[in-house]
């Protein structure tokens, strides 16, 4: 199994499985992450957490020898996959977070970025090397990091196929920390911060971001005002302001 599901405690945690070529990616794993996800939103997990078996990598891109002889269109079918699995990913209804651990390149990385947050070990080392097969970022790599980190910034790491260090990546914002220790523990911990919050209320907030930092400011607001309405007329809304005037703790139901 490459792309193994399982729980711990309130979270949902996907291994990739395939430690013998650095849980590289090829396209079963990217429609069996698909159903996983239909697994996950089914359940009541609280977030979502990737990691990557063995101690070398989170996944170290795309399966090159997958790649070779292929038609123009089915390279384009391939490219779409992988975009259409990501896009998914970042439209969950409970929050992801990519514990990376070794390296994530390539779809490794662009894995990372669809995710709502990153969190890496001080060995993570990040990329984008695809310019070094002269080739281009397809899963999304070229549009996310830009928005995480800047264009200029962005453009760097992706012409030059060069790795991004855990220390490099935190101060540009690429990750949120780093996690001295045991990945899967200090992900929960740091997941905790918000998963007792209604899901509702965290997707919304998602959405909101996402939605408005690709428009004009004003739009942008009135996405926030659209969105924050349905956030105070939800049942989920009703209980936080009642709880809040009773002077007692939320009980959320995510609706």
């Amino acid at each position: 199994m490459t792309i193994e599901l399982s729980r711990r405690d309130e979270f949902a945690i996907i291994t990739l499985r395939r430690p013998e070529v650095l849980n590289a990616l090829n396209y079963d794993m990217l429609r069996m992450l698909d159903r996983a996800f239909d697994e996950v939103e089914a359940s009541n997990a609280r977030a979502l957490f990737f990691i990557g078996a063995g101690e070398r990598a989170f996944c170290a891109g795309a399966d090159i020898g997958e790649l070779l002889n292929r038609t123009i269109s089915q390279d384009y079918e391939g490219t779409w996959l992988g975009q259409r699995v990501y896009s998914r990913l970042e439209r969950l209804r409970l929050p992801s977070i990519a514990l990376v651990n070794g390296y994530a390149l390539g779809g490794g990385c662009e894995l990372s970025l669809a995710s709502t947050f990153r969190l890496a070990s001080p060995n993570a080392r990040f990329g984008l090397p695809e310019v070094k097969l002269g080739g281009v970022p397809g899963y999304g790599g070229t549009q996310r990091l830009p928005r995480l980190v800047g264009l200029s910034t962005a453009l760097e790491i992706m012409m030059t196929g060069r790795m991004v260090p855990a220390d490099e990546a935190l101060r540009i914002g690429l990750i949120s920390r780093v996690i001295e220790g045991d990945l899967i523990e200090g992900g929960m911990a740091f997941a905790r911060g918000f998963s007792h919050f209604s899901l509702l209320a965290l997707k919304l907030i998602r959405d909101s971001a996402q939605r408005g930092i690709d428009v004009p400011i004003a739009d942008g607001l009135r996405i926030e005002a659209d969105l924050s309405t349905v956030a105070m007329l939800s049942e989920d809304g009703a209980e936080g302001a009642s709880a809040f005037l009773q002077k007692r703790k939320a009980i959320f139901r995510d609706r």
